[in-house]
């Protein structure tokens, strides 16, 4: 092989190297760790104390955003059509109660399955919640969650996104899935994370900690 030839397959071997790198560079730059979000309740301290006869949550486990934990206690949801029991409370208390289903929930409760973010209750579906000091009837506050990122607002520099903006996800494996409109939240309370429900998660047969690539929609 001549000295010509030898400089044209390094030539090669640097570039295709250069591309993988800029590849791994972009995946690391737009990646986000997936959590999984079972059905949940967020409820006030006058909804707990009412359904526990006590004033205060006793922590379980710590979850991945800063100061958010799930609880021991646990409720059970009653609808016109079903009831799911022992469905976690996450703390710390909320001002307001907010229950969060999956559609699949919903139809097995027998409520509408509002898609809302979180915090935005206004005209939504109420349930009756029972714990073991009795039960109490909420007017609203039950969701659907609007799939979503948390982000601190050093990630969301590094993505060149800004909060409120809509981008799209796509989780590769067996079955590959792009979510799009998915809701960018930031504050220097978050930490790095895109949220799906059950549902979102059995389409793709994604479990928690699964890497989805962010890309503008």
């Amino acid at each position: 092989m001549d000295r010509q030839m030898l400089m044209k397959q390094s030539e090669y071997i640097h570039l295709v190297t250069d591309r993988v790198m800029t590849k791994l560079k972009e995946f690391n730059r737009y990646s986000v760790p997936i959590g999984v979000s079972n059905r949940h309740v967020h409820v006030s301290r006058e909804v707990y104390q009412a359904l526990f006869g006590q004033d205060e949550l006793t922590k379980k486990t710590d979850l991945k955003q800063p100061g958010q934990y799930a609880a021991n206690e646990t409720v059970s949801l009653i609808g016109p059509k079903g009831c799911i029991e022992r469905v976690r409370i996450l703390g710390p208390f909320r001002d307001e109660t907010q229950v969060e289903i999956s559609l699949t929930d919903s139809f097995l409760l027998g409520v509408a399955g509002d898609i809302r973010e979180s915090g935005d209750l206004k005209e939504t579906p109420g349930i009756t919640l029972r714990g073991p000091k009795g039960e109490l009837r909420i007017s609203h506050g039950v969701i659907v969650a609007h799939r979503h990122i948390h982000m601190h607002p050093i990630d969301a520099s590094r993505m060149g996104v800004l909060d409120k903006e809509r981008v799209s996800v796509t989780i590769y494996g067996e079955r590959e899935l792009t979510f799009s409109n998915v809701i960018v939240r930031v504050s220097p309370k978050f930490a790095l994370e895109m949220h799906i429900d059950v549902d979102e998660a059995n389409a793709g047969r994604i479990k928690n900690n699964d890497i989805g690539i962010v890309s503008k929609t």
